[in-house]
């Protein structure tokens, strides 16, 4: 199975195009305000509008209100929601959308019983914990918590760059690679080179394994 490459906390067109091409499966825009890769309704648009075919755009929120994720959507082509708080699964499943519940993985995460709490999600993301920031911390977590067997697809994030990503792969044969620090030049700019040598590693691993 090919593993997908979903990069995260795109702010600038240009960024977003070049990591398209290079074979990102997914986008993801963040619309959380404390965060530095946070992006404008207008940003977003932009940068949706200059995609090319086939790019799935994921808009992650964290404990947001209705009223605010209701009016992304309607402004704008969303392919999935990624909900990175505390979110009931009720609550993602109020806009008729395809969605992706983050998880932050501490020793006691009971991956069994999110499965079944989220059991309609269209995947687990997993990322590491830490108490004072909800994502994109650039920090990785023991792998050993995650389970063999998952009923959901898991979407691994967390400190990966090009150097692990064949070491993630191989270690979780994930169904996706989340990446946002890791490709990064500075906080919500991506770096090219760091984009293609990631989106490389993934490919040689896949080959590699098949």
């Amino acid at each position: 199975m090919r593993t997908r490459v979903k990069i995260c906390g795109f702010t600038r067109v240009e960024d977003a195009v070049y990591a398209a091409h290079q074979g990102a499966d997914a986008i993801g825009l963040v619309f959380y305000a404390p965060s530095p890769r946070n992006v404008t309704i207008e940003q977003a648009i932009n940068i949706i509008n200059a995609l090319p075919a086939f790019t799935t755009v994921v808009a992650l929120f964290v404990d947001e209100s209705e009223a605010k994720i209701r009016d992304v959507l309607k402004q704008m082509p969303i392919d999935c929601l990624q909900f990175h708080g505390d979110e009931s699964a009720s609550a993602c499943r109020l806009y008729g959308k395809r969605y992706i519940k983050a998880v932050r993985m501490q020793a006691n995460t009971d991956i069994a019983q999110l499965t079944e709490q989220y059991h309609d999600s269209a995947g687990l993301l997993l990322d590491a914990y830490h108490p004072d920031t909800k994502g994109g911390t650039g920090q990785s977590f023991d792998w050993a918590l995650i389970p063999k067997q998952c009923a959901l697809p898991i979407i691994l994030a967390g400190g990966l760059d090009a150097t692990n990503a064949k070491q993630a792969i191989q270690a979780v044969r994930p169904y996706a690679l989340d990446v946002s620090s890791g490709v990064e030049s500075s906080r919500g700019i991506k770096d090219a080179l760091k984009v293609a040598a990631f989106i490389q590693q993934v490919n040689e691993s896949d080959r590699e394994i098949t």
